[in-house]
């Protein structure tokens, strides 16, 4: 369930920010998605002039672009496994971003008055990579969200999508709906039946409305068996690229 939004020059824009806070000899997670592809373009490019960088595909698809671009890529294991150089910086799209209030919550997301949601937290997950997202994301120094104005919302309240096991999918549906969610399977484009992730897996688009406490619900859905990995992103950005009509804005988190 890929989100529609702004303009492709805002998330050339974005895209192209961040990409420019890439330094020489860093190995960086390459995202997947729309404004994603913009920064792994402009890092392309950079390469070309004699940037030396290393890549972590996020997906199929950022490693077919990373290699049209010609930039040298690492398996994750390789990046991160005992001997791996690390991942110094990802960028990476969203599919939502809660902007806050910068009132009624700490840094970790917890709830502490009106506003529980602090800025920051993110959907993923459009483009059903979303658990290989959130293990470069997770393991990368610096984590870099590049967007346009249009994912940008003060509370998260779009779908969350749920990378499931084919056998566990009745069990996580009866779980979200415990958890006051509607599941709904994702079904393939052009072609019968559900979404396949890269990782064999099922994806349910899980609505809960409003989401109070995103930290609370990433806690309930990490710990339901069945579910491999889920697109609440809570505490890991490091900044957020937005680009505009007239040029982008950086939020600093």
């Amino acid at each position: 369930m890929k989100t529609s939004g702004g303009s492709d020059a805002m998330k050339r824009r974005a895209g192209e920010s961040a990409a420019e806070r890439v330094t020489d000899g860093d190995v960086v997670g390459l995202g997947t998605g729309s404004t994603a592809a913009h920064a792994i373009r402009r890092l392309g490019d950079r390469v070309d002039a004699g940037l030396d960088i290393r890549g972590v595909p996020t997906s199929f698809a950022s490693r077919e672009l990373a290699g049209e671009e010609e930039i040298p890529c690492l398996d994750l294991p390789e990046a991160v496994g005992p001997k791996g150089p690390g991942i110094d910086v990802a960028i990476d799209g969203a599919d939502q971003v809660a902007t806050g209030t910068g009132e009624g919550a700490d840094a970790g997301g917890e709830a502490d008055g009106d506003d529980p949601v602090p800025g920051g937290a993110l959907i993923k997950g459009g483009g059903a990579a979303h658990a290989r997202e959130k293990l470069v994301d997770a393991a990368a120094d610096h984590f870099l969200v590049v967007a346009d104005p249009s994912k940008e919302s003060p509370r998260l309240d779009r779908s969350v999508p749920v990378e499931v096991l084919p056998a566990g999918r009745t069990a996580v549906a009866a779980a979200v709906r415990e958890a006051g969610g509607e599941p709904t399977l994702r079904c393939a484009e052009r072609k019968d039946g559900p979404v396949v992730t890269d990782n064999g897996n099922l994806v349910a688009d899980c609505a809960f409305g409003e989401i109070a406490d995103p930290a609370a619900l990433s806690a309930t859905l990490s710990s339901t068996p069945g579910v491999v990995e889920h697109g609440l992103f809570v505490g890991f950005a490091d900044e957020v690229h937005v680009g505009t009509e007239s040029g982008v804005r950086v939020d600093e988190l």
